[in-house]
């Protein structure tokens, strides 16, 4: 893990009041009571077409979670090591570059039904599809603030309600880095990160989202499981 510290000051800029940070072993965490306070979590690297080996715990990203054919409609392999500027070397990207995962998808082990919990999603309303996928997030890491899509589930779980939408401070995922953020190239190389580290994230609406590199290409895809 680099050497990464995110102070009071960074999580001020952010928009994150003090009376809602607290230390634990690990980083700062934000208090759930703060208005839609940003989460610091270890942030880690993934990329749509990424092979499976023992750094992913064998998990391909040929597909998403919401999308089977990701790869294809994405447009290619965006891959961390060929890249000109923000977008993969070689291809224009169909879909967003800057997108990310986050430990929480919403339908049951078998078929499309919706679990239990997915009605808590704070802007669920029945009939909305797709619910989680496309949705967006800012990341800041430091003094830097980046917006991204929010296009699969992990890293490494599918059910952690409570980080994604509830008051938990970590994620419960235990392996490798730990990591509840997992980030594309594009946002990695965005925020300076050469390592895993820390970063911390928070839904936004949409038109919140300011103009920049990631509205170059916004993804609309529905799900295509």
């Amino acid at each position: 893990m680099s050497g990464v510290t995110i102070t009071r000051r960074d999580l001020l800029t952010a928009g994150v009041a003090t009376p809602g940070l607290f230390l634990l072993a690990g980083g700062m965490q934000v208090l759930r009571s703060e208005p839609n306070p940003f989460k610091v979590t270890m942030t880690t690297l993934f990329w749509v077409g990424e092979p499976s080996n023992e750094e992913n715990d064998f998990i391909p990203n040929d597909q998403s979670y919401w999308d089977k054919d990701w790869q294809e409609n994405y447009g290619g392999v965006d891959d961390p090591e060929r890249r000109n500027r923000h977008w993969p070397a070689g291809f224009t990207p169909k879909q967003n570059p800057f997108y990310v995962a986050l430990p929480y998808g919403e339908f049951t082990e078998h078929g499309d039904a919706l679990k239990h919990n997915a009605r808590h999603v704070p802007w669920y309303r029945s009939g909305l599809d797709p619910l989680l996928k496309n949705r967006w997030v800012e990341i800041r890491r430091n003094d830097r603030s980046c917006f991204a899509q929010w296009q699969d589930v992990g890293p490494c779980g599918e059910d952690d309600f409570d980080f994604v939408f509830g008051t938990a401070g970590k994620p419960r995922n235990t392996f490798d880095a730990k990591a509840g953020l997992d980030v594309s190239p594009a946002v990695w190389h965005h925020l300076g990160m050469t390592d895993n580290g820390l970063s911390a994230w928070r839904f936004v609406e949409e038109a919140d989202v300011p103009a920049g590199p990631w509205t170059e290409i916004v993804t609309t895809l529905g799900n295509n499981r």
